[in-house]
């Protein structure tokens, strides 16, 4: 059977919060028809966008179950299904299909820092066990393991694993996994800092899974439509040297700390982080609101920009 094909933004989705630190699920509505309506193709729920880690093990099953009830069109539902351990993250995936999900992200298991060969395995026995698209994270800089492109690229023919998500620092492997052509979906991460897009686009990767598009998903459905004619890549250049500045004001602060507080500055349904994450501070916020500003994003979305920003406070 034809694995599932993913092309285009790929949003890892904040978690909004109500006001009592409870998680806003008409939030996750809004979020997710307005992800829906602006081109994006997948989303990722539930990943360290999501704060997943400070989430109950109850809040995560919620969160599946009633965010899945919520699919719009074609727009896929994906899920962050890593756990402590092997087992504990074959139950989440076990969880995740019942519950109705299109697809499941993992990552090597936090603090650890496992050695490659062991990750390999895990990714390997995760995807035996349950009959459910999954997508690869090799993400070094939150969880130190960095697998080679051969642990990829072998992972990569397993029918199950349909998405990789590099996040390496060693930009070079993006031409190894492009040029090998696995039968899998390549995106990259959209930090700036890391360097992974341009290579990524320009040798035939298929998008990004992005936290940017939290704040502007159109520009980054966009920035990551393959080149599959020489125009699609001036589109490319121009899209992605307009988005700079925000996409590096994205990644300004820890993973998801600059896009909620942007998200709750401009008025879409975030709420505070949980802590001990707190928000921006507000003449950092304030660059954020200006980018948006000068993009034009708050007449294309339609939002309300404030006279004065005011800090996101924690939980």
């Amino acid at each position: 059977m034809a694995k599932m094909r993913i092309e285009g933004s790929f949003v890892a989705l904040i978690t909004p919060f109500n006001a009592d630190g409870s998680v806003d699920f008409g939030g996750f509505r809004t979020l997710i028809d307005w992800h829906a309506r602006s081109g994006t193709s997948a989303i990722l729920i539930m990943g360290s966008t999501g704060e997943v880690s400070m989430l109950t093990p109850d809040e995560r099953r919620e969160i599946v179950e009633k965010t899945a009830a919520m699919k719009v069109g074609g727009m896929k539902m994906f899920y962050g299904c890593t756990g402590t351990s092997t087992a504990a993250t074959i139950a989440y995936l076990k969880h995740a299909k019942a519950a109705g999900a299109d697809g499941a992200i993992l990552a090597a298991p936090a603090y650890i820092c496992a050695p490659e060969d062991d990750i390999e395995a895990f990714f390997a026995e995760c995807a035996d066990a349950v009959e459910l698209p999954i997508g690869i994270y090799n993400n070094p800089p939150r969880v130190k393991s960095d697998l080679h492109w051969d642990h990829l690229l072998r992972l990569m023919k397993h029918p199950n694993i349909v998405v990789l998500k590099e996040s390496t620092t060693r930009v070079g492997q993006v031409a190894q996994v492009c040029a090998a052509q696995p039968d899998a979906t390549i995106m990259c991460c959209d930090s700036p800092n890391l360097g992974l897009v341009v290579p990524t686009m320009s040798l035939g990767g298929h998008g990004t899974a992005n936290m940017t598009g939290n704040i502007d998903p159109a520009g980054m459905a966009r920035l990551s439509t393959p080149w599959a004619t020489p125009e699609q890549s001036v589109v490319f250049r121009e899209t992605y040297l307009r988005l700079l500045p925000l996409l590096h004001f994205t990644y300004s602060a820890i993973n998801p700390v600059a896009v909620k507080s942007l998200m709750k500055a401009v008025g879409l349904p975030a709420g505070d982080l949980r802590r001990p994450l707190t928000g921006l501070k507000p003449d950092h916020l304030a660059r954020g609101v200006a980018i948006v500003k000068a993009l034009g994003l708050d007449a294309q979305y339609g939002w309300r920009l404030p006279g004065q920003v005011m800090p996101l406070a924690a939980e």
